[in-house]
């Protein structure tokens, strides 16, 4: 039985990283801030509150993104600065203090808070982490009370997650030594993550968690002898809080398609001791599936040129996935930021002539977009309507964090999150 797995080598060795050249923007930029990650991170963290501490701008853009009815009461909130705290009429650290003890006798059932920063100056002078440090003694043995910063000074679209995650690794209880365990790091739907745990269990890996938990009463062990895989690529400060507790990180591309997640498991069936056959024997029948369900997507993404204005820091990995198992034509892969120790096996399988951007200068991204004239866009809701205004096909790269896209059972509905908008587009056209 033959099974095809991406390369798996060191990224250097693949010589892409170091012949590619790398054009890098400092302009102005088009981004959300980091707050946005509180949307599906509240989904999953399903005992967590986050309590962002801004202004009437943060609650309406994070009521605006979820989507949330009005009869619904979420667990997240915004405790707003308003004209007392800017007049100096009300001390803000006991006015937070109010706020916190309203809330957590209103929602008992609340065992993780999470005080998010924002941008605002008045929020900025707000010593966040001593508050969380006094509120934790406040409400200990009943909520664990951590904090992190989602402001758009510090954070874009995805390093919410980050932020959010990394704080919670100090809380991580210690590994024993004789505890041997893989770790599976980024939010993932539940879904998802339950087919994971099933091809882990079915490779043999016996102790696999995954973080962050569903619930804060599962917080996994971390040591010495923890080996962990990113399921996300965004997640450096996570990483490095992690190699600083001593787990070691396993590089490998992502788990997006048919091959990259079958790259992904590989790289932890090698860790593990896997034998050869046994982990080919496991994935083939989720494989042989997902390249079956890729085919109609292939035909139809096959060819076409795919333009990616930087967002998500998922590009890279979505354009091998498009590129490697799609056939598609990549133009420009623009990405916030470029982490190559995280991304260095997804940027290799990248040809040489895609154009690979790290920044942004948004005007002069435009101004190459409208020269290339690209089958698809993709890009932020900021700047998807004037493009489609312009004629061009867009997706919305928010989109891709909100849908389950990781692993086989997945694969074509990622796929599908591409073609759509091309399809639809040939319907107008008609």
């Amino acid at each position: 039985m033959t099974v095809h797995v991406l390369p798996i080598a060191a990224p250097s060795s693949a010589g892409h990283c170091a012949e590619r050249p790398i054009l890098q923007e400092r302009g102005q930029r088009e981004v959300f801030c980091g707050l946005t990650g509180i949307i599906w991170m509240h989904r999953k963290i399903q005992d967590a509150f986050f309590l962002v501490v801004g202004s009437r701008t943060c609650a309406h853009l994070v009521q605006s993104a979820a989507g949330v009815m009005i009869f619904a009461e979420p667990r997240f909130a915004t405790a707003i600065i308003d004209e007392r705290d800017l007049a100096g009429l009300a001390d803000a650290n006991d006015e937070l203090d109010r706020v916190v003890n309203r809330l957590l006798a209103r929602r008992p059932e609340i065992k993780l808070l999470f005080l998010v920063g924002s941008c605002p100056s008045e929020v900025i002078k707000l010593d966040l982490s001593r508050a969380a440090v006094r509120l934790s003694q406040v409400h200990a043995g009943n909520v664990r009370i951590l904090n992190y910063s989602g402001s758009g000074i510090e954070t874009t679209f995805t390093q919410g997650e980050d932020a959010c995650i990394a704080s919670i690794v100090p809380e991580l209880p210690h590994a024993t030594h004789d505890q041997s365990s893989l770790l599976v790091v980024g939010a993932l739907a539940d879904v998802v993550e339950d087919q994971f745990a099933r091809l882990f269990a079915d490779l043999g890996i016996k102790t696999v968690h995954f973080l962050p938990p569903r619930t804060s009463e599962q917080l996994p062990p971390v040591g010495a002898n923890t080996k962990f895989l990113l399921a996300q690529p965004f997640l450096n400060d996570t990483a490095r809080a992690l190699e600083e507790r001593g787990a070691t990180h396993l590089p490998a591309p992502f788990p997006l398609g048919a091959d990259g997640t079958a790259a992904w498991l590989k790289v932890a069936a090698d860790a593990f001791g896997i034998r050869r056959e046994h982990y080919a024997a496991t994935i083939a029948p989720a494989q042989k599936r997902a390249r079956a369900a890729l085919e109609p997507h292939r035909f139809r993404l096959s060819g076409k040129r795919i333009f990616f204005f930087p967002d998500s820091q998922l590009e890279v990995p979505l354009a091998r996935f498009l590129y490697s198992e799609l056939g598609v034509d990549l133009v420009e892969v623009g990405t916030p930021y470029l982490h190559k120790r995280h991304l260095g096996h997804d940027l290799d399988a990248l040809p040489l002539s895609a154009r690979v951007v790290e920044g942004q200068d948004v005007d002069k991204q435009l101004d190459r977009c409208r020269a290339d004239k690209p089958d698809l866009v993709v890009c932020g809701l900021g700047l998807a309507n004037p493009l489609e205004a312009e004629g061009f096909a867009t997706k919305w790269s928010i989109e891709l964090l909100f849908s389950p896209v990781q692993g086989f059972e997945q694969a074509a509905d990622l796929a599908e999150l591409f073609s759509r908008p091309l399809v639809r587009r040939t319907r107008l056209e008609v």
